[in-house]
């Protein structure tokens, strides 16, 4: 089992459920490495998330815990529904957070793709 920061993963969280199939999400890309789907709140005018298939909390988790082929596929992921969106001309963001310092409000490594419009500074100043 996954653990992070002395957490384990809580398979009740709600990726863990949309990877199940007991949550609807509006998908728009699928392998055996991820998931990836449409934000429920968007904070942009393309807001995509992607997930990893597996029980893992967060960055630190993944990249210690995860096999290697799941590792790069995940990330190939990512940069194949950024291409399948045709986001790369404009250009967009990806973001991580981990932990409560950062805000990260589902225990599920997920990784948010920004687009659509200028999304100015990375952080408040």
């Amino acid at each position: 089992m996954s653990v992070a920061n002395g957490t384990p993963y809580d398979e009740g969280n709600i990726f863990a459920r949309i990877l199940r199939g007991e949550i609807p999400a509006k998908r728009i890309f699928e392998n055996e490495h991820a998931l990836a789907f449409h934000d429920i709140n968007p904070q942009a005018p393309v807001h995509v998330l992607v997930i990893p298939k597996g029980a893992y909390v967060s960055m630190a988790d993944f990249s210690a815990n995860a096999p290697d082929a799941l590792v790069i596929g995940f990330w190939r992921a990512v940069g194949e529904v950024a291409r399948q969106l045709g986001l790369e001309e404009g250009g967009y963001r990806i973001l991580a957070n981990a932990g409560t310092d950062s805000h990260q409000e589902v225990p599920h490594l997920h990784i948010h793709i920004f687009a659509g419009r200028p999304l100015g500074p990375m952080l408040a100043r």
